[in-house]
């Protein structure tokens, strides 16, 4: 699993999202309950521009762990894209609260609150 995870990172880091989720996915099935694994998977799903299944990810590391501000910002991020701004928004406010000194939660918040308007 941890070379999965490994070659996965790689290829995410190396531009290669979609390539990615197919690695990532095989270390995800092996270690379900993993957060970094699904962080992950969840970041190069998101860069491949499969919103709604990034957010599912990020969506079940905040289940475990509603403290992980940056599962809550790549939630909100993705729920941003998938058109959900109202929870988009909460979830963005949410990372800030956690980490007000983080100035892409901000930015992330502010472009959320006004496209949902």
């Amino acid at each position: 699993m941890y070379e999965w995870y490994q070659r996965g990172l790689e290829l995410l880091n190396g531009g290669s999202p979609a390539a990615a989720i197919q690695i990532l996915e095989h270390a995800a099935a092996a270690e379900p309950s993993s957060r970094s694994v699904r962080e992950a998977l969840a970041r190069a799903q998101y860069g491949a521009k499969r919103y709604a299944e990034a957010a599912a990810n990020f969506r079940m590391i905040v289940e475990a762990d509603p403290a992980e501000d940056y599962a809550l910002f790549g939630l909100g991020m993705a729920l941003t894209r998938t058109g959900d701004l109202a929870e988009a928004v909460e979830h963005l406010a949410l990372a800030c609260a956690m980490c007000p000194e983080n100035k892409h939660y901000a930015t992330a918040l502010r472009h959320a609150r006004a496209r949902k308007g």
